[in-house]
C-alpha cells in the first residue's frame, strides 16, 4: 500500500488524511534531536551576470533563469530551516550583456559595485568561489569587483608566488576560509560550529584567458592543492570542510590538470561536501547516469553529498545534512541533495515559473539594468537577410558567416606591412547558439533590418579577443578533422541516425572560411571529444580546396580566430598558442561591430563553403528549434524535411545524405 507520507518536489512532509494535505517540518528537521542538528546547504553556481529573469539577447522576460528568481527558493528554504547556509559557486562575473555593459562601458573604478556582487550580496551569500569566467575581463577589473563583495572569495589553486609546495604557495585570493556558524539543535540549543570552506578553479584558465594572466599568475591541479591545503583546514579546526569546486563531474582518476575534477576531489580525505559546477549541468540528475564513483539517486560524488545547480539561475543547490554531536565535533549523520528547479515545462513546452522574483534583489540592480537596456538597443547598421542559428550544424550558415567575414576584414588590415602581409588568409568560427544544453529557444534569430549592439552580442556571446594564427595546410585539414567530430559516424543504407554527437560542444564546431570541403560521415570521427587522436587513418574532410584547386598541405595559411581557440581552447591541431603571430586588443564583438558600422548594410548570406558528402540509402535526424520552421525553405544545400517534435521543446528534421 502507499504510505501516507510522503515527500514532495519542495521538500515537505505532507500526509494525506480525510482528503486533506497537512504540511509539517522538513523530515530532517523532525527528526532531529538533542545533539543533532538539520544543517540545509545551499548553491548559486554559474549565474553569470543573470540576476533579472530578462532574455538581454531577445530583449525579453523570461521564467527560465535570474537569481532574483533563485533568491525566492533561498528565501523559502531560511523560512523551513532552523540552521542554512548558502554558498556561490563561480562564474558570476561573464556571461551576459550587463556583463559586457559594466566591463566595456561603464568600467569598475574603486569604490563601485558591480550588480551581480550587488545581489549576491543582497540575497546573502556566506562564501564563494572564483569561476574560470571570473578572470575574462583582467585581473584589475576582478580585483575591483571583488572588493565590494560582502563574503569571504576563496579559491587554492590560483598561484601569484608559486612554493615549494601548494600550502607554501602565494594565492590570488586566500585558498580557503573557515565560518565559524551557529547550528541549533533538535532541542533548542544552540551549539558553535565550524566550516572550512575551500574553493577550485579548471588550471585551463591560463589558456583560456593567457593575455590576462600569463606572467600574473599560474595554476595548480585542482587534486594537488586540495590535498595540500585541506589538512590545514582540519588543523584550525574545521569539522565540515565544503569544496566549492568550480569544476565538473568527470573522470574518477585523478589526472594532472583535470579540468573536470570534482569526482577526484570528492575522494580527498577530510572533505566532506562537494559542490560542483562549471558544466551548466544538474545533478543529482540523469546528466550524470552511469559516471564512475556518482550516485545520480542519493545524490553522492566518491561516497561524499554532492550537488550541481544547473546555471543562470535556473536551480538552487540543496544538500541536506543531519549532523550530530560526536564527543567534541559534529559529524554527518546521513543527508540527501536535490538541485531545486525555478520553472518547469511541461509536455507542449510551456514554460511554468514556479517561483517570483525578490523585489529587494532586482532593486540593488534596477539602474544596471535599465543602462544595460539602454546598451544593448544602439543600432548600429543594418542586414539586407535575417542571421540566424537554426541549421548553424548542418549547413553554411548567416550568423557563422557574418562573423567570419569581419574577423577576415580585421586580420587582412592587420597582416598588411608585416611578413605575413601577402599569405591566404582564412577564418574559423563556431556557432555559439546552437540549441543543446541551452534549450530549444537557444539560437540567434535576427530579421531584416536594423542590427543593434543586442543582436551583436547574440552572434557572438563571448568576450573573447581577436588573434591570429600562421599555419600549414595539413594543420588546416586536421583543424577541420578535429571540427567534425561534431557529427556521429553514419552507416549507407540506414535511415533516421542521430547526426549530432550530443557531447560535441557547439562552439567546437568550427567552420573555415577561404577553403571549400565535403564531410564524410560514413567515416569515423578522427579526434575523440577531448581532442586526442581516436582513429588516425580517418579522413572525413574531402574534397579540399583552395581557389578551386586541391589545397597544398604544406602551404602556409594565415587563420584568423579568437583566444580561447588559439590558445589551446578545444585542442585543436594547429592552435596550442605557439602558432599566434597577432593578439589584438579588440574583443570579436567590437570586431563585428566595426565591421557593421563600415558596410552599413550586410549581405549575410552563407557562401556554402561546406557541405556532406553524399552516402546512399541514408538519412539522419536533426533537432532544432521550432523557429526553424520560417527558415527551412531558405536552405538549398540539403534534402531537408520535418520529422515532428523532438525532445525538450526542439522541432526534429530529417536529412537525407
Amino acid at each position: 500500500m502507499t504510505h501516507p507520507f510522503s515527500l514532495t518536489r519542495r521538500g515537505f512532509l505532507t500526509s494525506s488524511v480525510a482528503g486533506l494535505t497537512l504540511v509539517a517540518l522538513h523530515p530532517y528537521s523532525a527528526r532531529a534531536q538533542a545533539g543533532q542538528a538539520h544543517l540545509r546547504i545551499m548553491e548559486t553556481t554559474d549565474l553569470h551576470v543573470h540576476v533579472w529573469p530578462y532574455d538581454y539577447y531577445a530583449d525579453k522576460a523570461v521564467d527560465t533563469l535570474g537569481l532574483a528568481r533563485t533568491a525566492s527558493l533561498v528565501q523559502e528554504i531560511r523560512s523551513q530551516a532552523t540552521n542554512s547556509i548558502l554558498f556561490d559557486n563561480g562564474d558570476f562575473l561573464q556571461g551576459n550583456p550587463m556583463g559586457d555593459y559594466i566591463a566595456y562601458e561603464r568600467g569598475m573604478s574603486d569604490g563601485q559595485m558591480h550588480p551581480i556582487v550587488s545581489a549576491l550580496n543582497e540575497v546573502g551569500v556566506a562564501a564563494g568561489t572564483l569561476g574560470n569566467h571570473e578572470f575574462n575581463y583582467g585581473l584589475d577589473f576582478l580585483k575591483n569587483t571583488l572588493a565590494g563583495a560582502g563574503y569571504p572569495v576563496v579559491c587554492a589553486n590560483v598561484v601569484t608566488e608559486r612554493g615549494a609546495t601548494p600550502d607554501q604557495d602565494q594565492t590570488l585570493v586566500p585558498p580557503y576560509t573557515i565560518l565559524d556558524h551557529q547550528l541549533t539543535d533538535g532541542a533548542g540549543e544552540q551549539h558553535p560550529i565550524r566550516i572550512g570552506v575551500i574553493g577550485f578553479v579548471p588550471p585551463q584558465i591560463m589558456q583560456w584567458d593567457r593575455a590576462h594572466l600569463e606572467g600574473n599568475v599560474t595554476t595548480r591541479d585542482i587534486v594537488e592543492a586540495a590535498e595540500a591545503w585541506v589538512p590545514k583546514l582540519l588543523e584550525q579546526g574545521a569539522e565540515l570542510v565544503v569544496a566549492l569546486s568550480h569544476s565538473g563531474i568527470g573522470g574518477a582518476t585523478a589526472v594532472p590538470q583535470m579540468e573536470n575534477a570534482s569526482v577526484a576531489l570528492a575522494g580527498v580525505q577530510g572533505i566532506d561536501v562537494v559542490l560542483t559546477g562549471h558544466q551548466h549541468l544538474v545533478f543529482p540528475g540523469p546528466d550524470f547516469e552511469g559516471v564512475e564513483a556518482v550516485d545520480i539517486e542519493v545524490g553522492t560524488i566518491n561516497g561524499k553529498p554532492a550537488v550541481m545547480g544547473g546555471f543562470w539561475g535556473s536551480h538552487m543547490g540543496l544538500i541536506d545534512l543531519m549532523m550530530e554531536r560526536q564527543g567534541d565535533r559534529w559529524v554527518i549523520a546521513s543527508h540527501q541533495s536535490e538541485a531545486r528547479p525555478i520553472y518547469e515545462r511541461d509536455e507542449d513546452r510551456n514554460v511554468t515559473p514556479l517561483v517570483e522574483s525578490v523585489a529587494a534583489v532586482q532593486d540593488v540592480t534596477k539602474a544596471e539594468h535599465e543602462e544595460t537596456l539602454d546598451y544593448i538597443r544602439r543600432p548600429v547598421g543594418q542586414t539586407s537577410a535575417p542571421l540566424y542559428s537554426y541549421f548553424a550544424m548542418v549547413a553554411d550558415d548567416p550568423s557563422v558567416q557574418i562573423v567570419s567575414n569581419a574577423q577576415a576584414w580585421y586580420i587582412e588590415q592587420m597582416m598588411a606591412g608585416t611578413e605575413h602581409e601577402g599569405l591566404p588568409i582564412l577564418s574559423a568560427a563556431a556557432p555559439f547558439k546552437a540549441g543543446g544544453r541551452g534549450g530549444a529557444d537557444y539560437y540567434t534569430d535576427v530579421p531584416t533590418g536594423d542590427i543593434a549592439i543586442k543582436n551583436v552580442a547574440d552572434l557572438y556571446l563571448y568576450p573573447n579577443t581577436i588573434r591570429a594564427v600562421r599555419i600549414t595546410g595539413q594543420q588546416v585539414k586536421d583543424w577541420l578533422e578535429r571540427s567534425a567530430g561534431a557529427f556521429n559516424q553514419i552507416t549507407a543504407g540506414q535511415a533516421d541516425q542521430d547526426l549530432i554527437n550530443t557531447e560535441f560542444p557547439s562552439y567546437n564546431f568550427d567552420v573555415m572560411d577561404g577553403v571549400s570541403y565535403r564531410i564524410d560521415l560514413s567515416q569515423p570521427a578522427r579526434f575523440d571529444k577531448e581532442g586526442a587522436v581516436a582513429h588516425a587513418d580517418a579522413n572525413r574532410i574531402t574534397d579540399l580546396t583552395w581557389q578551386g584547386e586541391p589545397l597544398d598541405m604544406a602551404a602556409e595559411f594565415i587563420v584568423a580566430t579568437n583566444n580561447y581557440r588559439a590558445s589551446g581552447g578545444g585542442s585543436f591541431p594547429g592552435a596550442d598558442g605557439t602558432t599566434v603571430v597577432f593578439e589584438g586588443p579588440d574583443t570579436n564583438r567590437d570586431i563585428i561591430v566595426r565591421y557593421i558600422v563600415e558596410q552599413g548594410t550586410i549581405d549575410p548570406q552563407a557562401d556554402e563553403n561546406w557541405s556532406f558528402a553524399p552516402l546512399d540509402g541514408a538519412t539522419v535526424l536533426f533537432d532544432t528549434g521550432p523557429g526553424a520552421a520560417a527558415y527551412v525553405d531558405d536552405i538549398t544545400t540539403l534534402d531537408i524535411a520535418a520529422a515532428g517534435e523532438g525532445a525538450d521543446g526542439f522541432a526534429r528534421y530529417r536529412i537525407t545524405l
